[in-house]
């Protein structure tokens, strides 16, 4: 199927999707009359909708939103509500150690910035909102896989490659594992030229009602500014900051972590 072909299907079922927002509930020639598509086509696309969850059958046989929707709003709802919160406390870490801080959220197999504080210092570290990395490169992605749940981990680590992205990316699985647990029990996780060379980074988890993981907290900056002396000290003001973020959006420490390294 040629592009154009797939985008004019994606784009009429967004049209017909759009039809539910002022009908709750449409039957199949309902939505045939409003969307004047043919009949063959509008069935295929309501099927193809209620497979992929994002329409359901009624027990009278009328289609209406089904529940994917509820699941992708909330996790926008968090995205967005995440970086709103996030930001003044960015701000303030940011002043507190002077290097730059970032917001990052897990997309699939990837870590994504979605925030970003750059630092005043004539020597930086560039990061673009909207960047991607290996969740196993840097400590700004690899503390978003250290929380996952172990089965979820597990299954990344059993087919994930690691490559090189910078002089000290960890590409041996053993390594990487220990690491993992290391940064899991002490609440942070610390890099050196893995994302980019000579550059460190500190990163903590943010975690929401559920006490689910479901962001991170970096500050990053040339490696030459991360002395083995300081880097306890940013630690816990990079876990206070991302714990004041995780109360901001609803979390409560059950298992009394409040905010010291560990």
């Amino acid at each position: 199927m040629r592009v154009s072909e797939t985008n004019k299907t994606v784009l009429k079922a967004i049209e017909l999707l759009q039809l539910f927002l002022d009908h709750p509930q449409l039957t199949l020639p309902q939505a045939v009359e409003l969307s004047g598509q043919p009949k063959t086509s509008v069935y295929r696309m309501l099927s193809s909708l209620e497979a992929g969850g994002f329409l359901r059958r009624t027990s009278m046989g009328t289609f209406e939103l089904g529940l994917g929707f509820l699941q992708y709003g909330q996790a926008v709802s968090e995205r967005m509500d995440i970086r709103r919160e996030a930001l003044p406390v960015m701000v303030r870490l940011n002043e507190e150690v002077g290097e730059a801080v970032n917001l990052i959220i897990r997309d699939g197999e990837e870590a994504m910035y979605v925030e970003k504080v750059d630092t005043k210092e004539p020597i930086r570290v560039y990061t673009a909102i909207g960047r991607r990395a290996p969740l196993y490169a840097g400590a700004c992605p690899r503390i978003l896989l250290a929380f996952l749940p172990e089965e979820e981990q597990e299954t990344y680590l059993s087919q994930a490659e690691l490559r090189l992205v910078a002089d000290r990316t960890i590409t041996d699985i053993d390594e990487l594992r220990r690491v993992l647990a290391e940064s899991r029990q002490n609440g942070y996780t610390v890099s050196h030229s893995e994302l980019y060379n000579d550059t460190s980074a500190i990163a903590a988890p943010i975690y929401d009602h559920r006490d689910h993981v479901i962001a991170g907290l970096s500050i990053v900056g040339p490696t030459s500014r991360y002395k083995d002396g300081l880097i306890h000290l940013l630690a816990q003001k990079v876990i206070q900051a991302a714990q004041e973020i995780s109360r901001k959006i609803g979390w409560h420490d059950r298992r009394g972590r409040g905010g010291a390294v560990l």
